[in-house]
């Protein structure tokens, strides 16, 4: 199972709190993840006209969002499900990430990370480095 810690001592990545500083409310942010996945799923219609620009891109915020939101439900309710389903969404993320690397928006890939701590702190690196650089491909 995927330990994270709650603090990153030895490794460079913004804490919890610094991370998710300018994330939305848990449950605002849940609504949005989910009409993300339904947009995705085409229960719903997206936003634009048409396929998105980049869709690869787009996909990749869909993942990071709802890493993040996973990540942060488990540090508010810590327990085996809740830290097993965000150690599988940031799995998800760390791997097309693998094969996308171009879009990793922070300083450090993903295996620098994970090989030796939790994939939930490369999850934090990276939507904080989302954050600041204005959210792009939302």
């Amino acid at each position: 199972m995927d330990r994270t810690p709650d603090h990153t001592e030895g490794v460079d990545v913004p804490p919890l709190h610094e991370a998710y500083a300018d994330a939305p409310d848990l449950r605002r942010e849940m609504h949005q993840v989910l009409a993300l996945e339904a947009e995705r799923d085409g229960r719903r219609a997206g936003p634009g006209t048409g396929p998105p620009a980049d869709a690869t891109a787009a996909e990749r915020v869909r993942l990071l969002r709802r890493a993040a939101l996973m990540d942060r439900l488990a540090c508010a309710a810590p327990g085996p499900g809740p830290v097993a389903a965000a150690a599988e969404t940031a799995g998800q993320l760390v791997r097309h990430d693998r094969r996308h690397p171009g879009l990793v928006a922070g300083p450090r890939h993903p295996d620098t990370i994970t090989l030796a701590h939790s994939r939930r702190l490369y999850v934090r690196q990276e939507y904080a480095a989302w954050t600041a650089a204005g959210r792009p491909g939302t």
